[in-house]
């Protein structure tokens, strides 16, 4: 197989680990949402592992295929969970517990495989597969961590501080998404890799 066949699979594969880990966060946000009894994503069919729910065709199809294959780069989304806060049984912190939710589903995959993987319980044709699995989990929930609109990171605030005028102003302009993704690109890589050898023990 040729340089140029291996560099499409492991694009491929990239593409693969991203978008169901991001089916995983979604779904943690569905079964939380329903669990404090907001049924709304249960009636629209997102409370499921299917890929085929949580598809956005623009931002998990056509953007990411295109950036990761011209560019070498991933940004994309998942279709968003829709909940009505109203409805949950915690009306204080149920919104912050559906928001964090996503994250720590990742944040789970990541300690779960990651432990694995200190303790030598991996095998050895799996390990390239898991270390990418485990340092994307821990990337894709720090980023969704950032407390800007429209990530989970800025519902958790808003529980928290809800007169921030400042997360309130960004939740309505594009200026939220390029500070994220500035954010993402010069100082989550650093973050994750120092989590990665925390849980794992080894240098990504």
């Amino acid at each position: 197989m040729s340089d140029y066949e291996l560099n499409i699979l492991f694009k491929v594969f990239i593409y693969i680990i991203v978008i169901l880990s991001a089916v995983f966060h979604e779904y943690a946000h569905a079964f939380v949402a329903n669990y404090l009894g907001d049924p709304t994503a249960k009636y629209e069919g997102r409370l499921t592992l299917n890929p085929l729910k949580h598809i956005d065709p623009l931002g998990t199809i056509f953007l990411p295929l295109f950036l990761l294959f011209a560019f070498g780069m991933f940004i994309g989304w998942a279709k968003p969970v829709p909940y009505n806060p109203y409805n949950l049984r915690d009306q204080k912190y149920g919104s912050l517990k559906v928001g964090i939710s996503g994250p720590l589903a990742n944040f789970f995959i990541a300690l779960s495989l990651g432990l694995m993987l200190r303790f030598n319980a991996i095998p050895d044709f799996l390990l390239s597969a898991v270390v990418l699995i485990i340092y994307i989990n821990i990337f894709l929930a720090l980023f969704n961590l950032i407390p800007i609109p429209p990530l989970d990171g800025s519902k958790i605030l808003m529980d928290l501080f809800p007169r921030s005028v400042i997360l309130q102003t960004l939740e309505f302009s594009f200026i939220g998404v390029f500070i994220a993704v500035i954010l993402a690109m010069k100082f989550l890589p650093f973050v994750a890799s120092i989590i990665f050898y925390i849980i794992t023990g080894k240098t990504f």
